[in-house]
């Protein structure tokens, strides 16, 4: 169920979001990152991820997310569960004056495709990283790094 604007803005203004942050590894053991286009950490590496829609089996989320962010749809049965983590930001999708809030679902899975079939709507580049290279970079999130501390 997507929300009419006004509406979206009323709620990320108001509550946390729940939503799935993929973690991304290939079989070298290096991870996915995406150059953000949109607010919030717009101009960060972040990992692949989304929200949870109002109504939608955490299953359908994941399958959807997946597909969406990889263009591959993986089951939730091939992923291991990370932990919850929790993402404070000042900024929003909006621009306008007002934080926003998540609580994520961090999910790790392997995938070997191919990133020039990647989508460009959230993320503008991606490529892949090493741990040690992604925990030193000023240019990666510190969201993201959480996943690896």
């Amino acid at each position: 169920m997507m929300l009419d604007l006004q509406t979206f803005k009323t709620v990320v203004a108001s509550t946390p979001l729940i939503s799935v942050d993929l973690i991304v590894e290939s079989e070298k053991g290096q991870v996915l990152l995406g150059y953000r286009n949109n607010r919030p950490a717009q101009g960060y590496w972040f990992v692949p991820g989304g929200r949870i829609l109002k109504d939608e089996r955490f299953e359908s989320a994941f399958c959807r997310l997946t597909e969406n962010e990889l263009g591959e749809q993986i089951m939730l049965s091939q992923a291991s569960f990370l932990g919850p983590y929790e993402h404070l930001y000042t900024d929003n999708f909006s621009g306008d004056a007002f934080s926003t809030h998540y609580v994520v679902l961090g999910y790790k899975v392997v995938w070997n495709g191919k990133i020039s079939d990647l989508p460009s709507e959230q993320h503008c580049d991606y490529r892949w990283w090493n741990i040690v290279e992604l925990l030193s970079s000023t240019e990666v999130h510190d969201n993201t790094k959480a996943y690896f501390l």
